[in-house]
């Protein structure tokens, strides 16, 4: 696998693909990712943690921000709250894999005069209408939006400037911002980030991934609960959209170089797979039965997930 196919595995759009392509020649390049602090880091979270493993794995020099003034303009909780889940989440990002890698707290950049005037200019360009359309996807209680949200784009665009870095990765809920700061960062002097969208997956029941439905998967569940949860998981016969095998295909196979379904020998035997292409087709094919599948995803889930709760004891 080289360095651009490492880069843009398991990804939903590059913005563009030349610049990143030109981007990947360079010697020295970088990247970052913004997370609001959580007080749970999960399967959603981590789809961005493996594209940032993999970009450092493609010569990529890596910030990861704890945007606690983000989380906090977004109704996450009081300063104190945030910056206490900021270092938890960096723990927990450690644990899976995201070292040797910058770690940036946000208010510690965000509280600087040149980054306050570059908000402050880019509120002149963008439109309140703009930056309210941007938010729709990421921003909480949206019916009734602040002020402190429609900062929140203008921050973003600011991050990456600050930050100095070339690529910005994200869900591609966060599409809407990034355009933003391709659009106008260029009117101050800063380069238009190549951006790099992951999707957005989904929860265990089929449907949107939601602190508020429990769907998920917690990198601090334990063994025995996460296999209750793969065993419960929504698994049709279908493949698009299918939460099991979007597990298989965003986290499992980026770790794990073999995944083996285990079966009677009256059903087959075990069956070993060591790309998700394979599982898929064998999967669409009813080679494989839904319940072994689960189980397989329950296994390997809590072999790539066993290092970060001992990192994290």
């Amino acid at each position: 696998m080289d360095a651009y196919e490492r880069a843009t595995r398991n990804t939903v759009e590059v913005v563009t693909e030349d610049e990143l392509r030109s981007l990947i020649s360079k010697p020295a390049k970088s990247v970052y990712a913004g997370y609001e602090p959580s007080g749970e880091i999960h399967l959603g979270h981590l789809v961005t943690v493996n594209k940032l493993i993999d970009l450092q794995a493609a010569g990529f020099d890596v910030i990861v921000l704890l945007a606690d003034l983000h989380a906090f303009l977004n109704r996450k909780g009081t300063m104190e709250r945030v910056r206490e889940l900021a270092d938890y989440n960096r723990q927990c990002f450690e644990g899976v894999g995201l070292r040797n890698v910058k770690y940036v707290l946000g208010s510690d950049l965000q509280l600087d005069r040149n980054y306050d005037l570059l908000v402050l200019q880019l509120s002149q360009q963008i439109t309140l209408n703009r930056a309210m359309r941007s938010m729709d996807e990421v921003g909480r209680q949206m019916d009734h939006p602040t002020v402190s949200q429609m900062i929140y784009p203008l921050m973003q665009a600011a991050d990456i400037a600050m930050l100095g870095v070339d690529a910005a990765v994200g869900g591609i809920d966060q599409r809407k911002i990034h355009m933003l700061a391709r659009e106008h960062l260029i009117n101050f002097g800063y380069p238009a980030p190549v951006c790099i969208h992951t999707p957005i997956l989904n929860g265990l029941d089929g449907k949107k991934m939601s602190s508020s439905q429990g769907n998920y998967i917690s990198i601090a569940d334990s063994e025995d609960e996460i296999k209750k949860k793969c065993q419960k998981a929504f698994c049709p016969p279908e493949i698009v959209e299918n939460p099991v095998l979007q597990i298989f295909q965003h986290h499992i196979f980026p770790r794990l170089l073999q995944v083996t379904v285990k079966r009677p020998e009256k059903f087959g035997d075990d069956r070993v797979f060591t790309s998700y292409s394979e599982i898929e087709q064998a999967y669409q094919k009813g080679e494989v039965h839904p319940l072994d599948l689960k189980r397989a995803c329950g296994e390997g889930l809590i072999d790539i997930l066993r290092p970060v709760r001992e990192y994290i004891k």
